[in-house]
């Protein structure tokens, strides 16, 4: 090597510090900035715990409505055909306490 060639020693130099970059970058400090970039610092707002339980007793009230309303849609589907079918009313008798 010539006494004034410094390339291959700025090349090993890029290529260690390129190297350790990534082992630390990948590692938990990594991740920790990553976190932080994204804006979730690993806290946690407790005031939100109410809210989301809450919004979970609506969603399950609201399921169990729309539950009911499909068997409701369910039956007046049946009342509707039988009443489609155009068959004779039926007479149910009088009772004789009524004569």
């Amino acid at each position: 090597m010539p006494p004034g060639d410094f390339a291959p020693v700025i090349a090993m130099t890029m290529l260690t510090i390129s190297v350790a970059a990534v082992v630390i970058l990948r590692g938990p400090l990594g991740k920790a900035w990553a976190r932080r970039i994204e804006g979730a610092s690993g806290q946690v707002d407790t005031h939100l715990f109410p809210v989301v339980e809450e919004l979970q007793g609506r969603v399950a009230e609201l399921e169990s409505r729309v539950e009911r309303m499909h068997e409701l849609e369910e039956r007046l589907d049946f009342a509707e055909r039988l009443l489609a079918q155009g068959r004779e009313p039926v007479q149910l008798p009088v009772p004789r306490d009524r004569m």
